[in-house]
């Protein structure tokens, strides 16, 4: 083999001859060849890099969500007892209504109580007892306003002083704070032995004034009498 043909190989390895035969690098050390090469893919390995950083930003950052709106309540019960009784107490602690029936269902949309043949009780400040009853009744939060549907009947107990009164009809409506019941639809009032019927009514306990509208019809009874005889 010629010296020619040997060093074709050492060159294509960047080595050379030297004068006594053994092989060295040719041109730079192969420390800085590995660095220019390097270099020259060093701006492409930095592109690749802050792209790998933008897309992880982008995929780790918190989105800030749009503020959800709540749906209105619709007309539907958001919840139901049955066979209840529920009681209402004043700040002093002292019992003023209470209300059981077979079902109750709340409606979140009006805050009303909707009550299967209810059985209501109230407690008036001056010591007074009212009772309700009906098919069905809607009653408020508080319960000191109802509604009553269906042979509805509201009685205010008898006392010592009061002789106490009764209210029939198919719908009633109680305000039990104010002690208020009124009717626009015909309904029989109802006072000891006095019957008196009316095509609606208004009626104040309070101020112990009735309002009756439309066709009245009343029975009451026949007053007494006291015969003097004649002792002459």
């Amino acid at each position: 083999m010629t010296t020619q043909t040997a060093q074709r190989p050492l060159e294509a390895l960047g080595l050379q001859a030297s004068d006594d035969g053994t092989p060295r690098w040719s041109g730079q050390p192969w420390h800085a060849r590995l660095l220019d090469t390097l270099s020259s893919y060093l701006s492409l390995l930095m592109m690749a890099l802050l792209a790998l950083g933008s897309w992880w930003l982008v995929t780790n950052t918190p989105v800030d969500e749009a503020p959800r709106v709540k749906p209105p309540p619709t007309h539907e019960p958001d919840y139901t007892m049955r066979k209840f009784l529920v009681q209402r107490f004043t700040p002093q602690g002292t019992i003023r209504a209470q209300i059981e029936g077979d079902t109750l269902r709340h409606y979140p949309d009006t805050d009303t109580f909707e009550v299967d043949n209810p059985k209501v009780r109230a407690w008036a400040p001056d010591g007074g007892v009212t009772d309700a009853s009906a098919n069905r009744a809607l009653a408020n939060a508080d319960a000191s306003e109802i509604q009553l549907f269906g042979d509805a009947r509201i009685t205010r107990l008898p006392t010592a002083t009061d002789e106490g009164l009764t209210f029939r009809g198919e719908f009633l409506h109680a305000f039990l704070k104010t002690e208020r019941v009124s009717s626009n639809q015909p309904a029989t009032f109802t006072r000891g032995a006095a019957v008196i019927r009316a095509d609606s009514f208004s009626y104040d306990n309070i101020e112990r004034i009735v309002q009756l509208k439309g066709h009245v019809r009343a029975t009451f009874p026949p007053r007494r009498t006291t015969l003097r005889g004649d002792n002459s």
